[in-house]
């Protein structure tokens, strides 16, 4: 009787991966053991010692429930409110812009440079000059965003931002680990931002942080993370402030985490460099990577690719013909089922049709992020655009990198690809 042939196992984007020594384990269950189940604790103050050593820089660190979170604050303590602007990547995920509104301003879409994908430093001082001379004053704050973990380019970014004295905030959540001349990001700007979302170099499960340099603004900050509250034996709130502390469970694996933080970005750059030799032949595909001028050091999150748009793909005349029923990546189900299979800007019919080979082999593959500025709730934001971003997006893909990857999934990756391909 012949064997079935062994299922291969689905290859993720990122999927979270515990230290081998267990030690997550070990803090969570302190953390039980001691009764400490609840937001603050030994955890969430020795996971912020663990950063604050990483990060190095004398920075601070405030541990907290989520990377918008972290966002959202440190735009709230560079002053933003309503009426204000702030400048930010259009190449990014919506946590990057979507605290702007919350705070009753307005986010100016900011578009990519070709070398990194990240904010364009010419379009950034055109902009700041425009919305000077339209609303007669300076934008509040800068976000500029590691997409997949490259460093942006923080020497020109920064330079212009203090030029027009206009604070940076950092957002590094894909970026943790990734340095520019030998420094992590996060720790340029008057403030930085790092998620531990289930997908990231390393997890809390679900959390973020914001980094500051300044210890009467780390004091405000964590006041606002626990709701503002006065010195009373009873409650009393002067401020708004927000419920956004890190809980202790958490923070244990966070702890744990730290542990094999080197590891997992080691391994990330391992895969990158096996999909750039395994796909340096291949006819149409190309490997997105960092500048090789000595300054840049990605942690490379995830792994990207070009598909030249005359590349064919098999089953590319049936792209885009079906209304996709669930989520691709992300919050898997949790999605606003679309009316319309196509929206005006998407992806090319290449691209979609690899990712249905790519899903059908086991594989998870993801479009690269949609640019806000094309994103319909910021329809009528202003943005300053080149088209790098738009462009990226109908060509772009991501590959997964993580900790599960093994070289045999990253062979097996690649050899998929060039299967796909027709002709």
């Amino acid at each position: 009787m012949k064997k079935r042939p062994r299922k291969r196992k689905r290859i993720y984007l990122c999927l979270a991966h515990m230290s081998e020594a267990g030690l997550e384990m070990k803090y969570i269950k302190e953390a039980f053991v001691t009764n400490w189940v609840v937001p603050l604790g030994p955890n969430v103050n020795g996971f912020e010692k663990d950063l604050e050593k990483f990060c190095g820089q004398d920075k601070r660190i405030v541990a907290l429930s989520t990377g918008t979170a972290a966002v959202h604050l440190g735009l709230l303590a560079c002053g933003v409110g309503p009426g204000d602007e702030v400048l930010v990547q259009s190449f990014t995920f919506c946590a990057s812009s979507h605290p702007v509104k919350y705070l009753g301003a307005t986010p100016v879409f900011i578009d990519s440079e070709e070398d990194t994908w990240n904010m364009d430093p010419k379009l950034l001082e055109k902009a700041i000059k425009d919305r000077i001379k339209v609303t007669g004053k300076k934008p509040k704050a800068i976000v500029p965003v590691a997409l997949y973990g490259m460093p942006y380019k923080i020497d020109k970014i920064m330079a212009i931002a203090e030029k027009y004295d206009i604070p940076v905030v950092e957002d590094a959540a894909e970026g943790f680990g990734s340095r520019f001349n030998g420094q992590v990001l996060g720790t340029f700007g008057k403030y930085g931002v790092l998620s531990f979302n289930g997908n990231k170099m390393i997890t809390t499960s679900g959390g973020g942080a914001l980094i500051t340099s300044n210890e009467e603004e780390w004091r405000e900050i964590m006041m606002y993370a626990t709701q503002y509250r006065e010195s009373y034996p009873y409650y009393q709130h002067e401020k708004i402030g927000y419920n956004y502390r890190m809980s202790n469970i958490c923070a244990g694996i966070g702890r744990g985490q730290m542990t094999v933080v080197n590891e997992h970005i080691a391994h990330h750059k391992h895969v990158q460099k096996m999909y750039e030799e395994l796909l340096a032949d291949v006819p149409g595909i190309k490997v997105h990577s960092q500048p090789a001028t000595g300054e840049y050091d990605s942690n490379y999150w995830l792994c990207a690719i070009t598909l030249d748009p005359a590349l064919k793909i098999v089953g590319q005349e049936r792209a885009y013909s079906t209304v996709v029923k669930g989520a691709v990546g992300g919050a898997a189900g949790v999605i606003h089922m679309a009316e319309s299979a196509t929206t005006d800007c998407q992806p090319n019919d290449n691209v979609e049709a690899l990712r249905v080979v790519m899903d059908a082999a086991g594989i998870e593959a993801r479009p690269v992020w949609k640019p806000m500025h094309k994103q319909p709730v910021y329809a009528s934001a202003p943005a300053y655009v080149n088209g790098v971003s738009e462009a990226v997006f109908k060509v772009g893909m991501c590959l997964p990198a993580g900790p599960y990857v093994t070289d045999e999934d990253v062979r097996y990756i690649v050899e998929t690809i060039k299967n796909a391909i027709v002709g």
